[in-house]
């Protein structure tokens, strides 16, 4: 796994403080040069947990973060200025490691008034660093024309799904902004579990159980169908056994070893699936020329998404 390149466990996670492990079972099972892998399982601990160790973790290290999703009024200064000070007086910090933004309705421009004042917030020194979410390529070189200092853009990404490698990846390679992909095991379709099932027979294969499951399945139908999957996951386990990993662990890599991503996150539910030692494993594969070709080679076969489904976060805007 290239230098600077992370896997965060727990992508569900809007707004909290992360930090180190707290648990023995966490900081046995990952050792200190991985522990931003486990850290996101601590939205779990940290809620059922006295406020006497939220603040006997601030003594270690942590990263303060939030995801702001604001609704279409007028973007003031000020209205802008007193949502981000809700986050940062809930996180108890002087400024923000990183604010997500994210917008929904582009025919509204207020999404660039936002993001102006957020830059002035940022020039004040009450949020480091500001990047999107589900932002398209269209609408991430406006911004950066208005010289507004973008840092990553957090898409859907997976075997499965390319569309950031085509027109969104080409625009961050020129301009240095960096990719967070989610999706990236699309549920966990993209796994042991799924292997040689048929889910056209009722009960013959295991649940699509979360949201999730059944968000990916639909991105499935679209790219290709469940015949298709079958063959990308056959390819995928003969990959992962070649490297004693798991299908996960070699779909997260081929990800993250794409042109401009800096990291993907894994979503977790704790003591159901945690994928501690998956993501572990991520840091010592590396995907050989034949790996990618196979994988290649059945992926082609699948339909251009980006024409079916739009650019990254379309998904969220067609009606």
């Amino acid at each position: 796994m290239g230098c600077g390149r992370l896997v965060v466990v727990g992508a569900e996670l809007i707004e909290m403080t992360l930090s180190r492990p707290c648990s023995d079972t966490l900081m046995q099972a990952s050792p200190p040069s991985t522990w931003l892998i486990t850290m996101g399982l601590l939205k779990t601990y940290m809620a059922s947990l006295s406020i006497e160790f939220v603040e006997s973790a601030r003594q270690s290290f942590w990263i303060s973060l939030t995801k702001w999703v604001p609704p279409p009024v007028k973007m003031t200064s000020s209205y802008v200025r007193e949502s981000i000070n809700v986050s940062r007086k809930r996180m108890d910090v002087a400024s923000l490691d990183m604010l997500q933004f994210h917008w929904w309705d582009y025919s509204n421009p207020g999404y660039l008034d936002a993001l102006k004042h957020l830059a002035d917030l940022k020039a004040e020194g009450k949020i480091k660093t500001v990047a999107l979410t589900n932002f398209d390529t269209e609408r991430l070189q406006i911004i950066l024309e208005n010289e507004i200092p973008i840092v990553s853009n957090q898409v859907q990404h997976s075997i499965v799904d390319m569309r950031p490698q085509q027109k969104m990846a080409e625009l961050c390679q020129l301009t240095g902004v960096k990719l967070i992909t989610y999706g990236t095991v699309m549920g966990g379709l993209l796994s042991e579990k799924f292997l040689d099932t048929n889910l056209a027979i009722p009960f013959a294969g295991p649940p699509l159980n979360t949201p999730s499951l059944q968000k990916y399945k639909r991105m499935v139908d679209a790219w290709g169908g469940w015949s298709l999957f079958q063959a990308l996951l056959q390819t995928l386990k003969k990959v992962a056994s070649k490297h004693k990993v798991s299908i996960p662990t070699v779909a997260v890599k081929y990800i993250l070893d794409q042109p401009t991503v800096a990291g993907s996150m894994i979503g977790v539910r704790l003591g159901l699936s945690e994928h501690i030692n998956d993501a572990n494993a991520i840091f010592s594969l590396d995907l050989d020329e034949d790996d990618i070709n196979s994988i290649q080679e059945v992926t082609k076969k699948g339909k251009d998404l980006l024409r079916v489904i739009g650019d990254c976060g379309d998904e969220y805007r067609r009606i």
